[in-house]
C-alpha cells in the first residue's frame, strides 16, 4: 500500500518556482532544491522526478495560473483600457514585491532554456499565443465600443506588443531595483492605448 505523501505538491510547486527563479535553471542544484522544498531527496524523485521534469512542472503551473488570470481579466465586463491598466501595474506590484517576484524570474530562467528545448519551447509558443489572442479579442472589443481612437490599425500588432511588453517588465526588474523604471515602462507601454 503507497504511502500518503506528507507535503502539499502545489505549495512545492510554488517554492521551486522561488528557486529557479533565484538561481536560474542551470545555476539550482539538487541541494538548493532540496534545502528550498523542505522535501526529502527521494519524494523529490518520486514525485517530480528529474530536475528537468520538476523545472517543466513549476514554469507550467506558474504560467498557466497568469495566462488563465489574465484572460480572465481581459475578457470580464466593464473597460477594456483599465482591465489592460490593473495588468500592468499588478504585474509591476508583484516585481516590487521582494518575496513575490522570485517566483516571477522562473520565467527568466525558463526562457533561458527554450533555445534548448523543443518541449518547453512549444508550451511558451501555445502559451504566447492563446496571450496574444485574449488581448486581440479585448482590442476588438474595445475598438467597438469606442474605446481605442482611429490610429491602431493592426490590432494584431498592439495585442502582440502589450503582451512582450509585459513580459519585458519582469527582465528589467531583474537589471534594476529602482521601482520608477518599472512604472515610466507601463506607463509609456499603455499611453500607446490613447493614441
Amino acid at each position: 500500500m503507497a504511502r500518503n505523501k506528507e507535503f502539499d505538491t502545489a505549495l512545492v510547486l510554488r517554492k521551486a518556482m522561488e528557486v529557479f527563479g533565484h538561481y536560474g535553471y542551470e545555476g539550482t542544484s539538487m541541494q538548493n532544491l532540496l534545502d528550498g522544498l523542505g522535501i526529502a531527496r527521494q519524494s523529490l524523485y518520486d514525485t517530480y522526478g528529474t530536475k528537468r521534469d520538476l523545472f517543466l512542472s513549476a514554469v507550467t503551473h506558474y504560467t498557466n495560473d497568469k495566462t488563465e488570470a489574465l484572460i480572465a481579466r481581459l475578457e470580464r465586463s466593464g473597460p477594456v483600457k483599465e482591465a489592460i491598466a490593473e495588468i500592468f501595474h499588478e504585474a509591476i506590484e508583484v516585481l516590487k514585491d521582494e518575496q513575490r517576484c522570485k517566483e516571477c524570474f522562473i520565467m527568466q530562467s525558463a526562457i533561458d532554456q527554450v533555445p534548448h528545448d523543443a518541449e518547453l519551447a512549444a508550451f511558451f509558443k501555445r502559451s504566447t499565443e492563446r496571450l496574444e489572442q485574449a488581448f486581440h479579442k479585448a482590442l476588438i472589443r474595445a475598438e467597438e465600443e469606442g474605446e481605442l481612437g482611429h490610429y491602431h490599425q493592426d490590432l494584431r500588432a498592439l495585442a502582440r506588443y502589450l503582451n512582450y511588453s509585459r513580459y519585458s517588465l519582469t527582465q528589467t526588474a531583474k537589471l534594476t531595483r529602482d521601482p520608477k523604471v518599472l512604472d515610466d515602462l507601463a506607463a509609456v507601454t499603455l499611453s500607446v492605448l490613447n493614441n
